[in-house]
């Protein structure tokens, strides 16, 4: 499935569960990859490899999508609710990292909402993922 719509299509019956795992402190299932996306050059995995996006074009569009935008900005409202908290005893040790990465990439986006980089400041000291960076850096 091509463009943003596999994002759409991944969410559809864990959207919600993956909301009310964020609300109660603890995910316990797997839905990182098209929940919280990163670029696609971070990934590993087949899922990693599917949902990354390709650039800060794709990212901007992401933002932009009617369901996608507000949906990544829901769900980073909901860990800010959890600040204080290491994200590693929310999202475990390398979805902590996805994470990071996700709010670097996002942040990145010219007139993002700045719920990105208070997610980075909550949880990461403000230390933007530096491999996101470097990728952005180079186009």
């Amino acid at each position: 499935m091509a463009g943003l719509e596999r994002f759409v299509e991944a969410q559809l019956g864990v959207y919600q569960r993956a909301r009310d795992e964020i609300r109660a402190g603890r995910k316990t299932s797997h839905w990182m990859w098209f929940i919280f996306p990163q670029l696609a050059i971070l990934g590993r995995s087949d899922m990693a490899k599917r949902f990354g996006l390709a650039d800060l074009d794709e990212a901007s569009a992401y933002l932009g999508h009617p369901v996608l935008g507000p949906r990544l900005t829901e769900m980073m409202k909901l860990m800010l609710t959890h600040a204080g908290t290491p994200p590693e005893a929310i999202l475990g040790t390398v979805d902590a990292m996805k994470l990071r990465s996700c709010a670097t990439l996002f942040a990145a986006v010219p007139g993002a909402d700045p719920v990105f980089a208070a997610v980075l400041d909550a949880f990461h000291d403000g230390q933007r993922c530096p491999v996101t960076l470097d990728a952005l850096t180079r186009g």
